[in-house]
């Protein structure tokens, strides 16, 4: 296929999986021309923004893959279409990642109504990877209903995925913490929904765990965009499908009622600015190492300490 910006655009706003699948692999190349092509294509797509954006993100082990397959397969059932971007892991030594999310959900991956796309975090902290909000883009063009960004599972400070998606979700094992855990600052604030998973191999104690979320959740300020009743806590079973129906008409109460209220849309406008400052910090970067005579001599300066980190990237920036 003609990696053409437009010709590309044309494909992937007509759903075709394949096209969708070139023109991530596009967004995500570092190559400077393929950069260029991939703006180009950004720019060619039509305005789609009536896909639910959904995060998802968890322990590592606590089921979510298998969670939204099973999920997937629901609503696929229903006729909608839904998108997965999985983010694996990168290895810090090797740069490596095993890309196995898509293997995971099989049965998934077969159906005609879902399309799901792993990519390497590649080093990007936060548990997205560089160029989620471009692939989430593209799936929105492609018309897909739903677009599911499962994160790599890092702990407690992944928050960036909410700060890309609709309603953010945490997915947790029973024992994943007592109360102290659950009022921490940072991902846990910003979850709209906690799911405590594998309810089905000790029920009493995903009730505990859903009882020590709760009653956390309740010292937390309530946030204004969120009606009666959110953040909340709810249990369920990846494997048996438990409490999966009541999970997705959770997300689509708080979705609903966000886009009526006018929030979803501010929501959205403030991470399109955020997105631009992130892209702003990059591509600074980027022209930075295009120069390596002045990227090696701010560097050299700043190690031996003759110059501030501050003022050599003043000098960048004015350079």
């Amino acid at each position: 296929m003609d990696l053409d910006p437009a010709t590309l655009a044309v494909a992937v706003a007509q759903g075709d999986r394949r096209a969708l699948a070139r023109a991530i692999t596009l967004v995500e190349s570092a190559r400077e021309d393929h950069r260029d092509r991939a703006e180009a294509l950004l720019a060619a797509l039509p305005e789609r923004e009536t896909a639910l954006r959904l995060g998802l993100s968890g322990t590592p082990g606590a089921g979510k893959s298998t969670l939204i397959e099973v999920l997937g397969m629901q609503l696929t059932g229903q006729g909608r279409r839904v998108a997965v971007l999985a983010v694996d892991p990168s290895s810090q030594r090797f740069g490596g990642s095993i890309l196995g999310d898509k293997t995971r959900m099989e049965r998934l991956s077969r159906e005609p109504l879902a399309f799901i796309r792993p990519s390497p975090a590649g080093g990007q902290l936060g548990g997205v990877a560089r160029r989620t909000r471009e692939a989430v883009r593209l799936c929105e063009a492609a018309g897909f209903d739903l677009v599911i960004v499962e994160t790599v599972g890092v702990g407690q400070s992944e928050t960036m995925v909410a700060e890309m998606t609709d309603i953010f979700a945490m997915v947790l094992a029973p024992h994943g913490g007592d109360d102290l855990q659950g009022v921490k600052r940072g991902v846990m604030e910003a979850a709209d929904l906690i799911l405590v998973n594998k309810a089905d191999r000790d029920p009493a104690a995903a009730a505990h765990t859903q009882g020590d979320y709760a009653a956390a959740l309740r010292l937390m300020r309530k946030r204004p965009q969120d009606p009666e009743g959110f953040p909340c806590v709810l249990t369920v079973s990846a494997l048996t499908g438990t409490g999966l129906r009541e999970a997705w008409a959770a997300v689509e109460r708080l979705w609903l009622w966000r886009r009526d209220q006018g929030h979803l849309a501010r929501r959205r406008a403030e991470q399109r600015l955020l997105w631009f400052e992130e892209e702003f910090v990059q591509q600074a970067l980027a022209r930075l190492h295009r120069d390596p005579r002045l990227a090696s001599t701010l560097r050299a300066e700043v190690e031996a300490g003759r110059l501030s980190p501050p003022e050599a990237a003043r000098r960048a920036l004015e350079a």
